[in-house]
């Protein structure tokens, strides 16, 4: 990965004198004026190779374009700020579906989008393709690592932090291995391929003893993310597979729902539980709740002290926060959160913000939840308030998050919501879960596809993506003769720094 010569000029990041070393986040104009370590404040601010500011332009440094780093982005879009979005990936995902990439129904496309086309319209702005590793408060700086460089400070003036949350196995890192998470959009391509081609080694498989180990599947965790994958992929079998293969029944196959709780949907209202957990089961889901699994290997499951075989087992409990609280050396909850004001603000650093899964915050006394409708309000009050702060007006009045009510979707058409006092269940609630959900995309693109899609799935129950793709080199390298034109050069590595400085 490299950056063009124009996008790193404009955001200026520290180099050294050693022009034999510029490559990736070094690569800028403008040398000679440079000294050794940090830019003057001149450089430090330059667009295009500009030498002379006159006024240091504040910059606000983003870290994660999820929900709540985009809604920051966003806010800031026509402030008088310079603002850096770092990111691990070049997109943003709309998490609440990627179970439906799990299950065929949406390809990738339709439910991500590239930051940088998001943001194409801030000229403010600049995207940048790295992992944050620390933040440096004394320094006023955060720590990148990109394709070709380690630690490159990059400053702030003000930080937004909108790190997200990360699987958690609760202790059995081992898990991991045999048991993938669903938080990434390769995950449910992963998840994907893994579903696809259980099938497709039942068709193949002569030993018909391991048909139903190889159909079983099993998810572990009963919450929104558990229920809504659990739904799909028992629709999914029972009505797009079921007359397409031959030498199997894809409607013998299995789906166990596990979960240490006593009920699922354990956030939800009890009577929207119940209506959730009746209509799983009628759509031939075994829901096995109150025991916590005790192993995850190969040939499957132990729960309860039995053994369910499966092949496929995926993994949609419990979730842990980013270490940006240990970044920080600030205050955290028992889950890691960074404990912040009501404006946001870490406490003793008025100038970083957290907002979204990172952040712990208790409103009328009871901490906000972590859903994207509190990562977006809190991504947009961020971005307001230094919008305000630097424009020299007065801050607005603390955070409140308005909420607009929890719902998940349990299958074709049903869906539970719970909005206040309001518990309802059934086609209504799907249609203002369907409303709700293609109104947020961050694309109009999308949003016209998406709604096609369900209106062509409802109908018909064809789905989008089934294909089964996996990422890598169909012939190992080293087993390739090489190229007349590789064996030519000798062993001489390309300088891609060469390429960036034409």
């Amino acid at each position: 990965m490299g950056y063009s010569a124009a996008t790193l000029k404009r955001t200026s990041f520290p180099v050294h004198e050693d022009t034999t070393k510029i490559s990736g986040f070094s690569e800028i104009s403008g040398l000679s004026s440079l000294r050794k370590g940090w830019m003057n404040d001149a450089n430090l601010n330059s667009i295009n190779g500009a030498d002379e500011q006159t006024s240091k332009t504040p910059r606000v440094v983003i870290v994660g374009g999820g929900f709540g780093g985009l809604a920051a982005a966003k806010a800031l879009g026509k402030a008088p700020v310079e603002v850096i979005l770092i990111d691990r990936t070049n997109h943003h995902v709309f998490a609440p579906l990627l179970y439906q990439v799990a299950t065929s129904v949406l390809a990738p496309s339709q439910m991500s989008s590239p930051l940088r086309e998001v943001l194409r319209r801030h000229k403010n702005t600049t995207v940048i393709m790295g992992e944050v590793t620390g933040v440096d408060k004394a320094q006023r700086c955060v720590f990148v690592n990109d394709a070709d460089r380690e630690h490159v400070p990059v400053p702030y003036d003000y930080l937004i932090l909108a790190t997200g949350v990360r699987p958690s196995y609760f202790g059995h890192n081992e898990f991991e291995k045999f048991a993938p998470s669903l938080k990434t959009l390769a995950d449910a391509v992963g998840i994907r391929n893994k579903i696809l081609s259980a099938f497709e080694q039942a068709e193949a498989e002569e030993n018909v003893d391991l048909h139903r180990d190889l159909l079983t599947f099993v998810l572990v965790g009963a919450g929104p993310t558990g229920v809504e994958l659990a739904a799909a992929l028992a629709i999914f079998i029972r009505a797009s597979l079921r007359s397409e293969f031959r030498r199997i029944d894809p409607t013998s196959a299995r789906i166990v729902l596990l979960d240490g709780a006593r009920k699922v949907l354990g956030t939800f209202a009890p009577s929207l539980s119940e209506a959730a957990e009746s209509h799983l089961q009628k759509l031939g889901v075994e829901i096995h709740l109150g025991h916590n699994v005790e192993k995850i290997d190969s040939e499957g499951v132990i729960v309860a002290g039995e053994r369910i075989a499966s092949k496929t087992v995926i993994w949609t409990a419990g979730v842990t926060s980013s270490p940006a609280g240990k970044w920080l050396g600030a205050q955290t909850d028992r889950a890691g959160r960074v404990r912040i004001q009501p404006d946001l603000s870490v406490p003793g650093n008025p100038e970083i913000f957290v907002v979204g899964d990172t952040a712990s915050l208790d409103q009328d006394g009871k901490p906000l939840g972590g859903v994207a409708q509190v990562a977006m309000q809190q991504g947009h009050y961020a971005g307001k308030l230094i919008r305000r702060r630097v424009a020299g007006k007065k801050a607005p009045k603390p955070f409140r998050y308005f909420d607009k009510g929890n719902m998940a979707v349990v299958g074709k058409g049903y869906a539970v919501l719970e909005s206040g006092k309001i518990h309802i269940h059934g086609l209504f609630a799907w249609l203002a879960w369907a409303f709700i959900h293609v109104t947020y995309l961050a694309q109009l693109s999308q949003r016209i596809s998406v709604f096609l899609q369900w209106g062509w799935l409802f109908l018909t129950g064809q789905r989008g993506s089934r294909l089964i793709v996996n990422y890598q080199q169909s012939e190992p390298a080293q087993n390739r003769p090489p190229s007349p034109a590789t064996a030519a050069q000798g062993a001489q590595p390309a300088r891609l720094e060469t390429t960036l400085t034409k």
